[in-house]
């Protein structure tokens, strides 16, 4: 149902309203309605976005932006527009749109807390369009991903806090500050120099800030795997780090006779000890062998997946009467198949 300020003037389709105390970034392709605001602080808002001789209705009598008279009432400003901008303006123009008045009610009753799981599962079905190489799944699920940041920063917006452009001008100061072998004069021509001078750079940006640790960055909430990934890469930007990869194949064998060593004593405390133990010793490889751990078990994972769904269509009788030997001949077949 559109306000009745809105319904009085003959005015019909998208409409957006700002009530005091609340004064949201107007939307020049929506009817503006701006009620217990002074003229000034409406005109204020309105710069850039509207030009002074945009027609405006004060209380029900024609005027302009510039000859609002400053008394707090209602004031009408109506769409100049109704074309949605297209690209990342757009999609600020769509939320902003779902989230104000006249939006989207399930929109609306979002929190950051309630939209987490939505960042996770669009990025978990970005990474699997990825490792598909499906483009134009890659694309739609950027743009799902990309909504996410979004909602967000207009959230925010929304409560008087921060919004999408003022996130977007923190990001570039951060990148180009970030980066001055591009912007700059620095020199760094590796990927060790340039992850080196970032860690001085970021340090630097925190001088007189206590950091609990190098460590501390790491968010807990990441798969483990990846977590231990990031731990092992920071400590060794740190200097914790073995002279050579024999040194790691070293650690790999100790780990190895170790978790023997718990198995054979019963202690399953011990076992479970040394089998994380064990992992973060392949991931400390895998970084030697510059494979990012998650990703390559994943991949695994899909691989296994594929070649026991192959041996399931084949195996001719239930998977349970199967011999040792009729196990191992499909494993093979399927292992040797050009598609798996």
């Amino acid at each position: 149902m559109l306000p009745e300020p809105l319904l009085r003037l003959g005015l019909t389709g998208s409409y957006q309203v700002h009530e005091a105390p609340v004064l949201l970034v107007p939307d020049a392709r929506a009817h503006q309605l701006f009620l217990g605001f002074s003229a000034a602080a409406i005109q204020d808002r309105a710069r850039g976005i509207f030009v002074a001789e945009t027609p405006v209705w004060q209380d029900g009598v024609a005027t302009t932006l510039a000859g609002l008279h400053d008394i707090d009432d209602e004031v009408v400003i109506p769409a100049q527009s109704v074309e949605n901008p297209g690209g990342l303006a757009g999609v600020i123009w769509i939320v902003d749109r779902l989230l104000g008045p006249g939006g989207c009610p399930w929109d609306q009753a979002q929190t950051h807390q309630s939209l987490t799981r939505h960042l996770i599962e669009e990025s978990h079905e970005l990474i699997e369009a990825i490792e598909s190489g499906d483009l134009h799944g890659l694309q739609e699920e950027l743009g799902d991903v990309l909504l996410q940041p979004v909602l967000h920063a207009q959230m925010q917006d929304r409560d008087g806090a921060f919004n999408t452009d003022e996130v977007a001008k923190e990001l570039v100061d951060k990148l180009v500050r970030r980066h001055p072998h591009v912007f700059g004069d620095s020199a760094a021509k590796t990927e060790a120099e340039v992850l080196s001078q970032w860690d001085r750079i970021k340090a630097a940006e925190k001088e007189g800030e206590v950091l609990a640790s190098r460590l501390a960055g790491v968010p807990r909430s990441l798969p483990s795997l990846l977590r231990a990934y990031d731990v092992s890469k920071r400590a060794a930007r740190a200097g914790f780090e073995w002279q050579d990869a024999e040194g790691v194949w070293a650690k790999l064998d100790e780990e190895c006779r170790e978790l023997r060593a718990a198995w054979a004593s019963g202690d399953a405390d011990a076992t479970a000890s040394e089998i994380g133990d064990l992992l973060f010793t392949v991931v400390n490889l895998a970084r030697w062998a510059n494979v990012e751990p998650e990703s390559a078990l994943r991949l695994m994972v899909d691989r296994f997946t594929a070649r026991f769904q192959a041996m399931e269509r084949v195996a001719g009788k239930p998977l349970e009467e199967l011999t040792p030997q009729e196990w191992d001949d499909l494993w093979v077949a399927a292992k040797n198949s050009s598609s798996l």
